[in-house]
C-alpha cells in the first residue's frame, strides 16, 4: 500500500486558480499552475506563496494554456520549483503568449496605479514580470498527444485531445496501478475551429469541471443574432464591441464574421482585432494546423477579411475612426486588457453595443455588466454605461452539462471517486445530483486548500 495526498490548492469550488498537487512517496506532481481571477478574495490568493514546499515538486503537466491553468508559473518558479512543466507544443505555445502578456498587463498596471496614486499599495508592483517568464520558458518540455509518458517507476502519462483551445488536453495519469483522470476544460461537441473532444474509457479517480454543470448552453441562432448586430450597428452609425478571449474565442469570432460576409448576409463593415495577444495566439493557429479544422487558405482568407491593430496608436485610431465597425479586443470578461480603452470611451454612447460572448466569472466587469450595472469602475474612474449590453452563451468553449455526461460516458469501470472542480457553488451541486442519480458514482466537492489522503 502506498500513501498518497491530493491537496486542491485551486479550481475548488471556484472557476480559476486550478492546481492539484498530488504528493506521494515515488513523485509530487502538480497538474495545472492557474492564476486566480475574479473576486477580490480570490485574486488575493495570487500573492500568497503555495502551502506546499514547492522545490519538492518534480514536474507540472499542463491540461491547456488558459491563464487559469497557466498564470502562477512564474511564481512557482520564484518560490523554488526547478522540475519540468509538460504540455502539448500548442499549449506551451500558448502558455508563452499568455505569461508575457500577463506579466505586461501586471506592470503596466502596476505604472499607471503608481502614476496616478489610486493602488493602497505604495509602491504598487507586478506579481511577475517578464523578466520572471522568461526564467520560467526553459523548464517547458512539450509532449506529443495520445503517447504515453514515463514520468518515474511506476507513474507514466498521456495528454489526450479535447477540444476546448487549441492545443488543449485531458491528462490519464497511471500511478502505481490506479487510473487518475483530470479533464481540464473540455470543449464543445460541435465546435467550428475544433474536433470533437476524446473520451476517457477508465478512471479510478476523476477530476472533473463543473463550469456549466447546472445548465445546457442554449440553442441560439448565432449567425442571425451577430447578423442583426451588425445590422443596428450600421443603422445607429456606432461600435459593436466585442470582449473576447483571446485564444479561440477570437479566432471563432473571426471565422464567424467572415463566413458571413462569404454568404453575403453582412456587407463589408470594417473589422478590427485589437488583441496583440489574440494576433499572437492566430499565428499559433498557422503553425499548428493539424491542431484545429480550418484548411490553410480558410485561414488565410480569414486573418485577411479583419485588420489587426497592434499599437496603442493605432487603438486610438480606430476609436476615433467614425465609421460604424466592429471592435474584437481582450479580455473575455473585461478584467483587463485593450478593451478597457474602447469601453471608458465609448460605452457612454447609446450607438454602442456590447456583445459578451462565454462565461463571466463572480465580480468580473462582464458579470456586472450582464447584470445590468449602471457604471463600471475603469482606470480608478467610474464610467457610465449607456450602451446596450447583449449576451451570446452558446459561443462558450465550455462543454454544458449534457456534453460533460457525454464526455464521461465512455467510461467502463466505476471510480472510486469522483471529484468535482473548476465550478461555482450552483453548478457544483447540481452536477454533483445528476452524476449520482444517473450514474450512481459517489462525487465530492473539494474546498480550496482541502487535502485528502489516499491509500493505493
Amino acid at each position: 500500500m502506498r500513501k498518497l495526498k491530493i491537496h486542491f490548492l485551486g479550481g475548488s469550488g471556484t472557476v480559476t486558480g486550478s492546481k492539484f498537487y498530488l504528493e506521494s512517496e515515488g513523485i509530487n506532481i502538480l497538474v495545472d499552475c492557474g492564476f486566480f481571477q475574479g473576486t477580490k478574495e480570490l485574486r488575493q490568493q495570487n500573492w500568497l506563496p503555495l502551502p506546499i514546499d514547492v522545490s519538492q515538486i518534480d514536474v507540472v503537466l499542463l491540461t491547456h494554456g488558459h491563464l487559469d491553468h497557466c498564470g502562477y508559473l512564474p511564481l512557482l518558479v520564484k518560490q523554488g520549483f526547478q522540475g519540468t512543466i509538460l504540455g502539448t507544443a500548442p499549449t506551451l505555445a500558448i502558455a508563452e503568449i499568455i505569461l508575457m502578456d500577463s506579466a505586461k498587463i501586471q506592470e503596466e498596471e502596476a505604472e499607471r496605479a503608481n502614476e496616478e496614486g489610486y493602488s493602497k499599495h505604495h509602491p504598487a508592483l507586478p506579481l511577475y514580470d517578464q523578466e520572471d517568464v522568461k526564467r520560467t520558458l526553459p523548464h517547458f518540455k512539450s509532449v506529443e498527444e495520445g503517447k504515453q509518458i514515463e514520468l518515474a517507476p511506476e507513474c507514466s502519462a498521456k495528454f489526450r485531445y479535447n477540444g476546448h483551445i487549441i492545443g488543449s488536453t485531458f491528462i490519464e495519469l497511471n500511478l502505481f496501478g490506479k487510473q487518475f483522470v483530470f479533464s481540464g476544460d473540455v470543449g464543445r461537441l460541435n465546435d467550428d475551429l475544433l474536433d470533437a473532444p476524446l473520451q476517457p474509457e477508465w478512471a479510478d479517480y476523476l477530476f472533473v469541471e463543473s463550469t456549466y454543470g447546472d445548465k445546457n448552453h442554449p440553442v441560439e441562432d448565432v449567425e442571425g443574432i451577430l447578423q442583426d448586430l451588425v445590422a443596428r450597428t450600421l443603422q445607429n452609425r456606432g461600435s459593436l464591441i466585442i470582449p473576447s478571449f483571446a485564444v479561440e474565442r477570437l479566432q471563432s469570432l473571426m471565422y464567424l464574421l467572415w463566413k458571413l460576409y462569404n454568404k453575403n448576409k453582412i456587407p463589408n463593415i470594417p473589422i478590427f482585432v485589437d488583441s496583440p495577444m489574440g494576433t499572437n495566439v492566430l499565428n499559433v493557429f498557422g503553425r499548428f494546423p493539424e491542431w484545429h479544422k480550418l484548411s490553410m487558405s480558410e485561414y488565410n482568407n480569414m486573418r485577411n477579411h479583419v485588420t489587426l491593430v497592434s499599437s496603442y496608436r493605432e487603438t486610438w485610431e480606430t476609436i476615433d475612426d467614425p465609421r460604424p465597425k466592429i471592435v474584437i479586443a481582450g479580455s473575455g470578461m473585461v478584467t483587463g486588457g485593450r478593451v478597457l480603452t474602447y469601453l471608458k470611451q465609448l460605452m457612454d454612447k447609446k450607438s454602442t453595443t456590447v456583445l459578451l460572448v462565454g462565461y463571466q466569472a463572480e465580480e468580473t466587469r462582464g458579470r456586472k455588466l450582464l447584470e445590468g450595472a449602471q457604471e463600471l469602475k475603469m482606470f480608478g474612474k467610474h464610467i457610465p454605461v449607456k450602451a446596450q449590453v447583449e449576451h451570446l452563451e452558446s459561443l462558450s468553449a465550455h462543454a454544458d452539462q449534457s456534453e460533460l455526461l457525454h464526455w464521461m460516458g465512455n467510461i467502463k469501470n466505476i471510480p472510486e471517486k469522483v471529484f468535482l472542480i473548476h465550478g461555482e457553488n450552483e453548478a457544483l451541486h447540481t452536477f454533483k445530483n445528476k452524476i449520482e442519480e444517473q450514474q450512481g458514482w459517489q462525487c465530492h466537492i473539494p474546498q480550496l486548500h482541502e487535502v485528502l489522503e489516499i491509500m493505493l
